[in-house]
C-alpha cells in the first residue's frame, strides 16, 4: 500500500481547487475529487499549479495542455507557440493513450480528505 497524504478538511476544498500532495496534483472537479501524477507529460510542469476548465479537466499552467482527470489522458495538446510545432500536440496525446498520468485515490474520513 502506498503512502497516504493528508489534504485537510473537505469544507476547505471547493470545486475548481487544485493542490499538490506528494507526487499528486489533487483537485475538486464539480464535487468529484481526483488525484493524478503531478508532472505534465509535455515539459514536466507542476500540475498542482494548474486549473480546472469548464469541462472539469485539468489544465497545465505552462502551455495549457488539458487532461481528463478520470483517465489521465491528454485531451488537448500544448497551446501557444508549442501548438505551431507540427505533430507536437498529436504526439503527446498519443503518448498519454499508452502512458496516461498516474492516478491516486482520494478518500474522505471524518470530514478530512486523504490521497494515496
Amino acid at each position: 500500500m502506498g503512502k497516504e497524504y493528508a489534504l485537510g478538511p473537505s469544507s476547505e476544498f471547493p470545486s475548481g481547487k487544485v493542490v499538490g500532495a506528494g507526487p499528486y496534483a489533487v483537485g475538486n472537479s464539480d464535487g468529484r475529487y481526483f488525484a493524478v501524477s503531478r508532472r505534465c507529460r509535455h515539459l514536466g510542469a507542476d500540475l498542482a499549479n494548474g486549473s480546472i476548465d469548464a469541462e472539469g479537466c485539468l489544465v497545465c499552467p505552462w502551455h495549457q495542455s488539458v487532461y481528463d482527470v478520470r483517465t489521465g489522458r491528454m485531451v488537448r495538446g500544448p497551446q501557444g507557440v508549442f501548438a505551431k510545432v507540427p505533430g507536437l500536440g498529436a504526439a503527446f496525446k498519443a503518448l498519454t493513450k499508452v502512458l496516461p498520468l498516474g492516478r491516486g485515490e482520494v478518500t474522505e474520513r471524518a470530514g478530512d480528505l486523504y490521497v494515496r
